[in-house]
């Protein structure tokens, strides 16, 4: 079994994408996640480019990595230095990191046209700046900069260039396809070629996404020869990103019969909780339809599909979802089947038969709820409030009635917010509770008041935050048969300490579709809290 080490340069060249923007705490909270994930190598930045950098190479050193190594990136020294006192270098040294790598022109218009110099002072320069790292004790990746389109430019350069890297004592030449234009079989053929001019040297792949090749880029990278790939978690990065790590990593732990392994195949169970924490750190939207980890990647819609999963999950699923810490996801949508709500049953301990009249009515309702905009497919803890309710699960009561909301908007001046106040009427357990709040906007107000009433009944609650808050405004059918109108449909992502949950209100008012989504979003809070506790009594 062939070992590929892995190199994760999300806190360098990830952060090169333009949505992504990380603080010093941030980069070292992902640093510590990438070390227990198992990352071979993680590069910090570029010491002495900007502050965030040079203080995350002064502090991760307070902390005892478990596994990877830290890297430290720079270029090779300047052509108006020498390699011993060019400040590039000399940050790299300072930074204290294992490794350091270095970039280098490999293609010869970027020698003559970017750098304006000699071909041969550009081989000159690739050579001693490796040598000088190396004389300092420190471990050298040469990142061959733009090397696949050099190489089709002037072979012969190109491998001079990492031939005086590797003559250096270049530890691993890693080949960028920076422009990300490279197609897999061009890979494929000049690694090879690569390989059997430098028999002996550690060949490496850093490819980009232009053309939505990275990935597999990389693995053509790695049959030819490769045992060093470069990537970031997500493929975050530049344009259009770099090689996805997440779906790099299970690809060759799973899918080559050992032929390699990465991290080890007990590590991947750590991926898709990785990929949520880089994507929650950074502050990003999740791309729901990544391969392996999003969290689309097992969710099944259609009935058909439904009905052979619930038989056998691998008729539509090319691996089991929990080797990479995800999970099947069966939804409930305008095309649902019965076997959907047999299916989704089933995780809540009901075993339904198809044919059983319950099943049939609800798959009725739900599909007259979809046809009115209520996104069933994303909200699944609106979904598993109806359909606990309708199968009687027991915990699942009205933890609270509402007897009246009102929300009040007032603009005082033009050049003034408006101000938001929201009063709640809500009984509980016989008491009646009147509250008002404020807040930024009328459903943050109404929120506010709503758990202002609810919170000396549920202390609980004050755990819970609001996340995230969409509004879609779509043309449905009208169900009263008078033509088409104007639904609101209504997102609300909410969590605690514990877990995430989405919930929906659809209405021809805002605030309606808005209070729908929040009850629900605040009754699955009470729910869970309750069937926690009494999990535990019954436990102990």
């Amino acid at each position: 079994m062939k070992k590929i080490q892995i190199y994760d340069t999300s806190l360098r060249d990830g952060t090169q994408s333009e949505d992504i923007n990380l603080t010093n705490d941030d980069k070292l909270k992902i640093a510590l996640k990438l070390d227990e994930l198992g990352i071979d190598f993680i590069e910090g930045g570029w010491p002495g480019s900007n502050p965030v950098d040079m203080a995350f190479f002064n502090e991760i050193k307070k902390f005892s990595l478990r596994h990877a190594k830290i890297a430290a990136f720079g270029s090779t020294h300047h052509p108006g230095f020498t390699a011993e006192n060019d400040p590039n270098l000399r940050n790299l040294l300072s930074s204290g990191a294992d490794v350091c790598t270095i970039f280098g022109k490999t293609w010869d218009i970027h020698a003559t046209e970017a750098l304006r110099i000699p071909l041969e002072l550009n081989l000159d320069i690739i050579h001693d700046s490796v040598a000088f790292l190396k004389s300092m004790g420190r471990d050298v990746v040469f990142d061959a900069e733009h090397f696949f389109d050099g190489f089709k430019a002037n072979q012969e350069y190109a491998l001079a260039a990492i031939t005086a890297a590797y003559g250096a004592g270049a530890q691993t030449l890693s080949l960028c396809d920076t422009n990300g234009g490279t197609l897999p079989h061009e890979v494929y053929q000049i690694i090879q070629q690569i390989a059997k001019a430098l028999p002996d040297a550690q060949l490496g792949i850093h490819a980009h996404n232009d053309c939505e090749l990275a990935v597999a880029n990389s693995i053509a990278a790695i049959q030819a020869g490769a045992t060093h790939v470069q990537g970031t978690i997500n493929g975050i990065g530049e344009r259009c990103g770099n090689a996805n790590l997440c779906s790099i990593i299970p690809t060759l732990e799973l899918k080559f019969n050992d032929e390699y392994t990465t991290l080890g195949k007990e590590k991947l169970a750590l991926l898709t909780s990785t990929s949520a924490f880089v994507t929650d750190v950074a502050n990003i939207m999740p791309f729901n339809r990544q391969p392996f980890v999003g969290r689309s990647a097992f969710a099944h819609k259609g009935g058909v599909h439904a009905s052979a999963v619930n038989r056998n999950s691998a008729l539509y699923e090319h691996i089991d979802p929990e080797i990479v810490g995800n999970r099947q996801r069966v939804l409930l949508t305008e095309l649902a089947g019965r076997a959907n709500i047999v299916n989704m049953a089933k995780k809540f301990g009901f075993h339904l038969d198809k044919n059983e009249p319950v099943v049939k009515g609800l798959l009725n309702e739900l599909k007259k709820r979809s046809s009115m905009g209520y996104d069933y497919a994303a909200a699944e803890a609106s979904v598993e409030l109806l359909l606990l309710k309708k199968l009687g699960r027991r915990g699942v009561r009205e933890f609270f009635k509402l007897n009246q909301f009102r929300v009040l908007e007032l603009k005082e001046a033009q050049d003034l917010d408006p101000i938001s106040e929201a009063s709640v009427i809500v009984e509980v357990e016989g008491v009646t509770e009147h509250t008002a709040a404020t807040g930024r906007g009328p459903v943050n107000s109404l929120d506010n008041a709503l758990r202002k009433a609810l919170c000396n009944f549920y202390p609980r609650l004050s755990e819970m935050k609001l996340l995230d808050f969409k509004v879609r405004v779509m043309t449905a059918e009208d169900p009263a048969g008078g033509g088409t109108a104007s639904f609101v449909r209504v997102l609300v992502e909410s969590g605690d300490h514990l877990s995430r949950w989405v919930t929906v209100g659809v209405s021809y008012n805002i605030i309606e579709a808005s209070w729908q989504a929040v009850a629900d979003s605040i009754t699955y809070k009470l729910y869970k809290d309750e069937h926690e506790q009494r999990a535990q009594i019954e436990k102990s």
